[in-house]
């Protein structure tokens, strides 16, 4: 029988986007959605306190990696335990979830020859298509796979086409760290572009890059949208204060014009799924709201100033 372990938040969403969460037997300790996976074993945990702000983490995280440690533990006897037929994991980014480096050394020798490791690089919108489809095709459901791709396409689609009798495209900078600055890429300028703004900072297919706070400054985007990766509103809310605290913030235009947005990344932008249709209507909420169904406010975002 099918025997389920996903590593990844997003691929949790993808197994049960599949119809095969009842085949789900074990998960991250970030996998919190759907809030049936809360009552699954947990397979892994962060080396480190992510307590502290921004700078303490990233602090953290930069010290375990420089030591070439792993910045997650994966508990080896849950695995075994737990007797897996298919463990889902990523090589995206060593920092945002359980890498295949780390799935590996914790499998070692101990489980079936039959297990199925598979590995997801989701870097830009269609990688995310593909992942999805590569998880289906492990699990044997390859046509399932194709249809939850298609109807997530046919729904962005729907939702972009409500901007493009937009007569102006702000310019937009999504933030994705606070301290030190991070502008976000992967599929965020994708998705922005698609909500009708003009992505100003961060790469589309390349990983989210550090910038300067000059950068940004010199940038001057119409809307900022911040976005920490791992972080829901409220804790983004109490460390706005490294944006808020420094000189000229009051100069950004996206200020002046009390257009500055805290949103949930850690729920929808960080998380490359199903809801990443979600996040899509989202940023359109922001920077369309007439060509938004709306809905989201005071749950997934909100506006800072």
């Amino acid at each position: 029988m099918t025997r389920i372990i996903s590593l990844i938040a997003s691929a949790t969403e993808i197994v049960h986007a599949l119809e095969m969460g009842t085949f789900q037997v074990g998960r991250s300790h970030e996998c919190d959605f759907p809030t049936s996976v809360s009552s699954l074993p947990i397979c892994t945990e962060p080396t480190f306190p992510t307590s502290g702000n921004s700078r303490e983490i990233d602090r953290r995280v930069k010290d375990t990696l420089r030591k070439a440690l792993s910045v997650y533990d994966v508990f080896e006897e849950v695995l075994e335990q737990l007797g897996p037929t298919h463990i889902i994991t990523q090589t995206q980014c060593e920092v945002c979830a359980v890498s295949l480096r780390d799935v590996e050394r914790a499998v070692g020798k101990r489980l079936s020859c039959q297990l199925k490791i598979v590995s997801l690089q989701p870097d830009a919108l269609d990688d995310v298509w593909n992942d999805m489809r590569l998880v289906a095709d492990a699990l044997g459901i390859e046509r399932k796979g194709e249809e939850l791709v298609e109807d997530l396409k046919q729904r962005m689609h729907r939702i972009s086409g409500r901007t493009q009798a937009a007569s102006k495209r702000p310019r937009v900078a999504c933030i994705e760290w606070l301290e030190p600055l991070m502008a976000a890429g992967n599929w965020m300028p994708e998705l922005v572009e698609m909500a009708g703004g003009k992505n100003v900072m961060g790469e589309s297919g390349k990983h989210s890059s550090w910038m300067s706070w000059q950068e940004l400054l010199e940038s001057d985007p119409d809307i900022l949208v911040v976005m920490p990766c791992g972080f829901d509103m409220k804790r983004t809310r109490e460390e706005m204060y490294w944006l808020t605290d420094r000189p000229q913030w009051s100069s950004l235009k996206a200020v002046k014009d009390h257009r500055v947005y805290v949103t949930d990344g850690h729920q929808y932008f960080n998380r490359p799924g199903p809801r990443l249709v979600e996040s899509l209507e989202i940023l359109t909420e922001i920077i369309h709201p007439q060509a938004s169904d709306g809905g989201f406010e005071g749950i997934a975002w909100h506006q800072l100033c």
